[in-house]
Parts: C-alpha cells; sequence; structure tokens
C-alpha cells in the first residue's frame, strides 16, 4: 500500500488503473501527486503546466488532505505566500528555476513585480496579475477537517484566515465591477473555463494581438484541435496586455470583457461559508461571513437565473445582459446551501436534460450537448472535466439527490483511472483528452474514492 507519512512516500509507484475507487486507483494518484510535488507547491502538470495555478491548488490540497496533511497545508500557504497587497490570489506563481520559454505567458510577458507594484504585488515570486475562482476557503476548512489537532498545533487556519478573508473582500469589492455584488471576472482564463462558448460574444468585441507578437507553448504539448484557436488566443494576450498596461487596475466601464460567472459567484459563497466555520474555528466573529453568503446568494439567484434555461447563466457587464449559452458553470451554484427548492429542482432536471444528459455521459460535459459551439474533444467546449464533476457531485449531496451523486462518483473513478489521470475526457466515452497525470485529477480522485459517508461532516 502506498502512504504518505509526513513528507516521505512509502511504497510502490502505480501506473492507470480501473479499479475505481480501489487501492489500484489510490497508488496511481499518490504517483501523480509525488510525480508532480516541486518542494512547495504541486505543479497542475510537468509538462503542460510547469508552474503553481491557484485553483489548482486548492482543488490539490483537497486530495494531498488524505495522503500528507501537512502538504496539503503548504500547498496552500505557498500560494497564500504571492498574495498581492490588495487581497488579490494570482492564477500563476512562476517557478524561477523554469525556462521562460516551457509556458506562455511566461512572467516577462506579466510583469508582475514592475507592472503590478501599485496593486501591491510583491517584488517576489513572479506571478501572473489576473486571478481564478476561489476554492479556496474550501480547501482551507476542508484540510483543517482532516487532522483539526495537526491544525491546531500548527496554527494552519489561524494563519491563513486573513489571507483569505483579504481574499474575498478582493472579489467583493474591487471586484464588484457590476454594482450590485457579485464579483467579475476580467478574462476568460480568470473563471478557469478559458475556452467556453460563454465568451464568444464578449470576446468578439476584442481586437487580436497580432500573430507574431507571441508564441504558443501550450501546442507543443496539446493537440491544436483539442486547444484554443489563434484567433481567441490572440484575444486573449490582447486582454492581458491592456490589463497589465493599466497597472492590473480594476476600475468599472474600463474593461472591454467583464463579466459576472455564476460557477464563480458560487464558489465565492461556499468559500464565505467555509470563512464562517474558520472564524467560529479561530475565535473571530463569523457574522460577516455569515450575512455576505446570505447576501451573494440573493443576488446569484437575482442576477444569474434565468428560469426559462433551467440554470444559471453568465451575465456580460459591458452589454449588460444574459449570455444565452449553457455551461457547466451554470450548474456549479449546486454547492450553495439554501437555493429556493424551484432553483435547484429545475438545476437537477436540467443536468439530466438534452443539454447535459448525466445519464449517458461519463461524467458532466462542460458545455450543452446540443448547442451550437459543442465540440466533444476541445478545451471547455463539450469534454468532462474532473474538478466540476467533483462539485456538482458534491452538490447533488447537498440537496440529497444521493443515487445521483453516487453514479457520477462512479463514472469520476473509473474515468479518472482508465485515462491515466487525464486533464479531461470525452463525456460519452471517457477517453483521455489533453495532459495526463494531471494533479487535481488525481487529487480528486483520492478524495472521492472514500466512502461518501466517511467524508467531512461539514459541507
Amino acid at each position: 500500500m502506498t502512504a504518505l507519512l509526513g513528507d516521505t512516500v512509502v511504497g510502490p509507484g502505480a501506473g492507470p488503473t480501473t479499479d475505481p475507487g480501489g487501492a489500484g486507483l489510490r497508488r496511481g494518484a499518490a504517483r501523480v501527486l509525488l510525480g508532480n510535488w516541486t518542494g512547495g507547491a504541486t505543479v497542475p502538470s510537468r509538462t503542460l503546466y510547469p508552474h503553481q495555478w491557484s485553483w489548482d491548488s486548492a482543488f490539490i490540497a483537497i486530495g494531498l488532505r488524505h495522503l500528507s496533511v501537512r502538504r496539503a497545508q503548504r500547498e496552500l500557504e505557498t500560494l497564500l505566500g504571492a498574495q498581492w497587497d490588495d487581497g488579490r490570489i494570482p492564477h500563476i506563481v512562476f517557478n524561477p528555476s523554469v525556462p521562460l520559454d516551457a509556458y506562455f505567458p511566461s512572467p516577462d510577458f506579466w510583469r508582475s513585480s514592475r507592472a503590478g507594484r501599485a496593486a501591491g504585488a510583491p517584488p517576489a515570486p513572479e506571478t501572473s496579475g489576473i486571478v481564478q475562482p476561489p476554492v479556496h476557503a474550501l480547501a482551507a476548512w476542508l484540510v483543517h477537517e482532516a487532522d483539526p489537532a495537526e491544525s491546531a498545533r500548527r496554527g494552519f487556519l489561524a494563519r491563513v484566515y486573513p489571507r483569505l478573508a483579504a481574499w474575498h473582500r478582493y472579489l467583493t469589492s474591487r471586484r464588484d465591477l457590476g454594482g450590485h455584488g457579485l464579483a467579475a471576472m476580467v478574462h476568460p482564463w480568470e473563471p478557469g473555463m478559458d475556452n467556453s462558448p460563454c465568451w464568444e460574444a464578449p470576446l468578439a468585441r476584442v481586437e487580436p494581438a497580432a500573430p507574431g507578437s507571441f508564441r504558443r507553448a501550450d501546442l507543443d504539448h496539446g493537440a491544436a484541435a483539442d486547444r484554443p484557436t489563434d484567433l481567441d488566443y490572440g484575444r486573449y494576450v490582447r486582454l492581458a496586455v491592456d490589463y497589465r498596461d493599466s497597472g492590473y487596475a480594476d476600475r468599472p466601464g474600463t474593461h472591454a470583457f467583464a463579466v459576472e460567472d455564476p460557477g464563480v459567484n458560487a464558489l465565492l459563497i461556499a468559500g464565505e461559508h467555509a470563512l464562517a466555520r474558520i472564524a467560529r474555528a479561530v475565535g473571530a466573529d463569523p457574522a460577516e461571513h455569515d450575512e455576505r453568503a446570505r447576501a451573494l446568494t440573493a443576488t446569484l439567484v437575482e442576477r444569474l437565473w434565468d428560469p426559462a434555461a433551467g440554470m444559471f447563466l453568465v451575465r456580460d457587464l459591458v452589454g449588460g445582459e444574459l449570455i444565452p449559452e449553457r455551461s457547466v458553470s451554470g450548474l456549479i451554484p449546486l454547492v450553495v446551501p439554501g437555493l429556493p427548492a424551484q432553483v435547484t429542482d429545475s438545476l437537477l432536471a436540467t443536468l439530466g436534460s438534452k443539454h447535459f444528459r448525466t445519464d449517458a455521459t461519463a461524467l458532466v460535459p462542460s458545455y450543452d450537448l446540443a448547442g451550437h459551439a459543442f465540440d466533444r474533444s476541445r478545451y471547455w467546449r463539450g469534454p468532462a472535466w474532473f474538478n466540476t464533476a467533483w462539485l456538482v457531485e458534491r452538490g447533488l449531496r447537498q440537496y440529497g439527490a444521493t443515487e445521483r451523486a453516487d453514479r457520477l462518483r462512479a463514472a469520476f473513478l473509473s474515468a479518472a483511472g482508465a485515462s491515466g489521470f487525464a486533464e479531461y475526457v470525452d463525456p460519452y466515452t471517457g477517453e483521455g483528452r489533453g495532459t495526463r497525470d494531471f494533479a487535481w485529477t488525481a487529487a480528486l480522485a483520492l478524495d472521492l474514492s472514500r466512502p461518501p459517508h466517511s467524508k467531512e461532516s461539514a459541507r
């Protein structure tokens, strides 16, 4: 059996396995996490993503807690060590030992220590200037729950709580670009679903960077048919350059791309519930977090719920309208406690409808199966991802859909092992896509390999 004792791994490695939830899968997942560990954090992939990513590290910590609580704590602490003074947690923390041409955009593109100085970017390490979804408070609470005594001994919650609270204040203040309380995202990379069809209309306003002005390193490790097009990538680069050249300033009305994303805001709400638990554990007043969770939940429903679609939709803050595209982001609010019954009933119906057909697909597709832009292999335009499946499984259990959660859990574990812990999979066949030995796939497989009744009690 493979086990992590502190930071030492004991036991043989293992390759892909088709034993859902069994010892073989756990050995394989541990092998991936050990192989991707850099000494202070875990890279998503040794080839395609050789630095530390923000929401990846949160998901990775959730799995690492079953192997080494200390390593899971360190994962989050390393990320929080790169936090900016304005509270933002950057979406990439760069490893200075990795060559600049190994990943684009590289640290010399973002220039965080110079361009981000006014926003409080640290002098080191270099980071990106954009953010990713706020899974971190939930991850910190789950890591604490894995070994409360060890957490208390190291003062883990007391140390991370102020940083996590500052992160949420950044999102709910500086990033409230719509003026209604929800956090806005200013780049397609920020919601984590980079190439979603939800971004087509907002991106159409953006003049792409010239093709010769950048070189895509992602195509060195991934098939072009699975990745964003050159046109979209040029638009991503243009938006990042404009944000960098503004000093990473968050000013309403100045962003060519600004959206309120339901998945991001659902995770913000789940994080506020986690922060309330953390506050109680460290002797702080949880009232601020409880109240913010209630207010954000009401605003989420008011601003982003579409009864006709039967799910939450993205709001374009430049045009002002809801974007009529169904993506898995609109199902993630199942993780939010206390949603109105008519909302949860509709979400559960939508999951089984022609748009997502979870009874016929391996996991949960990232985009509407009946949508005009569906592509079963291209990044975030149809393939199923393991982190979103983990969130939906959690939401299903929260709202009493236990049998459906069990089926999704079994499909997750089977696809994770059989695909070699792929980055994402074909939603119908479970065939692996993207890179293999992907860290959050391995980490979340470890988490779901535990029987549901043996997981943490506080959700």
